[in-house]
């Protein structure tokens, strides 16, 4: 997450102006429900009220062809990050995208702006305090917050609850614009490295990470992830969508996400 800025090294204080801009920010992240920036975010208020839509996670699970058969059905689709690598391969294009990692957003501005959609959301902190520009963007306030089980949020032109898995952001979009039923895909819950609660590093060289290896070339730049806190963040999703009467369900080929029934893809598909 940010940091605020600190003194340079030699001690020198920040410039006045530049000491101006900074508590803007930070004005604007702590008021962000009475900014501009919320007043956007309240365009999207049940405006797929009792729709169906696919969370698309980027898993070596996905293909081209599931991709294929929601495009042909025009279905409400999330996807995330790289999933541009993809658009060689398919007709198909997200109806929303949502990137929230700095590390990985920050290799790959240039291809994320060169995306042909109308709709693409990128926390305000990314642009605040990572120099991150992403044309057009529609900006978000992630909770800094970080609990054991993600606190989530019915109403993100307040916040987002921050579960550091965007599938779970995108599911707190999903509820606010009316979403009555979700499906995952390409959710594998599983990478070739990563560690859990107690920071230790596991690694499995059988398992492949992304639907194509020149995914994560940058590997060694990004952040590890923690599959044990990624399940608690999953856990807390079902409880929020339980609550509100909202299904979601698991139509990954695999995986190991084993928090939602399991369906699926080509049975759901073919009775959409």
């Amino acid at each position: 997450m940010f940091e605020p800025l600190r003194p340079s090294k030699d001690g020198d204080k920040l410039h006045p102006i530049k000491s101006i801009q900074e508590r803007r920010k930070g004005y604007i992240l702590s008021h962000f429900s009475e900014s501009k920036y919320a007043k956007q975010l309240k365009q999207f208020k049940n405006i797929h009220n009792g729709e169906t839509c696919f969370i698309i996670g980027n898993g070596p699970s996905l293909t081209a062809q599931d991709l294929e058969k929601l495009y042909q059905r025009h279905l409400p689709t999330f996807a995330f990050n790289r999933i541009y690598l993809m658009f060689d391969h398919t007709n198909w294009r997200p109806t929303y995208y949502v990137s929230q990692d700095e590390k990985t957003l920050k290799n790959c501005v240039e291809p994320v702006n060169q995306m042909d959609l109308k709709y693409k959301f990128i926390p305000l902190f990314i642009h605040f305090y990572h120099d991150v520009n992403i044309d057009n963007a529609l900006f978000f306030n992630l909770n800094p917050q970080r609990t054991e089980y993600p606190v989530m949020e019915e109403d993100i032109s307040k916040f987002i609850g921050d579960s550091t898995t965007v599938a779970v952001t995108a599911a707190q979009m999903a509820v606010y614009m009316g979403f009555e039923k979700i499906y995952l895909i390409g959710v594998d819950h599983n990478f070739s490295t990563w560690k859990n609660d107690k920071g230790e590093i596991i690694s499995d060289s059988s398992v492949k990470d992304y639907f194509t290896d020149e995914y994560n070339k940058d590997k060694a730049e990004l952040y590890v992830p923690n599959i044990d806190a990624s399940t608690r963040a999953f856990i807390s999703m079902k409880k929020f969508c339980d609550e509100k009467n909202i299904e979601v369900y698991n139509a990954t080929r695999g995986g190991k996400l084993e928090v939602f029934p399991r369906v699926d893809f080509d049975e759901v598909i073919n009775n959409i």
